[in-house]
């Protein structure tokens, strides 16, 4: 069985503090990875005439551009398309993304009818507790009332931060699971999260993997660490040590 890590590659949130490309992609080599999901704090999704620079940094620093997100939707067609446009360009599948709740549900209609257009999947963000889409219920709802082009991009962290087991939303959601961000938290004694290196808090690391590997439609799945802004690559290596001493 090939190694997990190999299919694992990095949020480029985690390099917010830093916004040339190219030292983005040789930071997701020096953690040991060689793929990203890039969020619009680096490549300009609304100005297509950087798209050719951007696609080119990461291919030529031999890193895949995986997906990218999060992305919201809220029944804009013309911003939309350029999201779309942009996978078309770098050959990625899915975006994970959000979806503006007072748009519902011709959002949902708007981003199917795109990504059936450019056979790209897109993969619901639960963004915590006080996100509408950071539970189960929901997240059904959703699923029973959208197409298939419409699944899961469990932040494992997020959805422990909504008191959801994230390894049962994956085993639960398992056939609209398209992407995943590894994630963990602890919490201060007043409930404020503090990113951590994945297993060493909340989440079951080994049971998640062992989760994700039966995914029929997995797609992406990314470490995403948000702490340490302007030096992660320390956590994030062990992060990765994590995942290879887990799998």
């Amino acid at each position: 069985m090939p190694s997990f890590v190999e299919s694992v590659g990095v949020q480029s949130w985690c390099f917010r503090h830093f916004k040339d490309e190219a030292t983005v992609s040789s930071l997701v080599r020096q953690v040991g990875l060689s793929r990203i999901e890039l969020c619009g704090v680096h490549p300009k999704f609304d100005e297509p005439t950087t798209w050719d620079s951007t696609i080119r940094t990461f291919k030529e620093a031999g890193v895949t551009i995986a997906s990218i997100g999060v992305e919201g939707f809220a029944n804009n067609r013309t911003r939309e398309k350029n999201r779309f446009e942009f996978c078309k360009a770098a050959g990625v599948k899915v975006i994970t993304c959000d979806f503006n709740l007072s748009t519902t549900p011709k959002c949902y209609r708007t981003a199917a009818k795109l990504a059936e257009k450019y056979d790209v999947y897109l993969a619901i963000h639960n963004h915590g507790g006080a996100h509408w889409l950071g539970n189960a219920t929901t997240l059904d709802h959703v699923f029973k009332n959208t197409s298939e082009r419409i699944g899961l991009g469990l932040d494992t962290a997020w959805a422990i931060d909504s008191r959801e087991d994230p390894c049962k939303l994956a085993e639960r959601f398992i056939h609209r699971l398209y992407a995943v961000h590894i994630k963990d938290f602890t919490y201060t004694p007043n409930r404020v999260p503090q990113d951590v290196v994945v297993g060493t808090g909340n989440l079951d690391l080994g049971r998640l993997i062992r989760i994700v590997r039966t995914a029929p439609r997995m797609l992406s799945c990314v470490l995403e660490y948000e702490g340490d802004v302007e030096n992660p690559v320390p956590a994030i290596v062990k992060c990765v040590e994590q995942i290879k001493k887990v799998s």
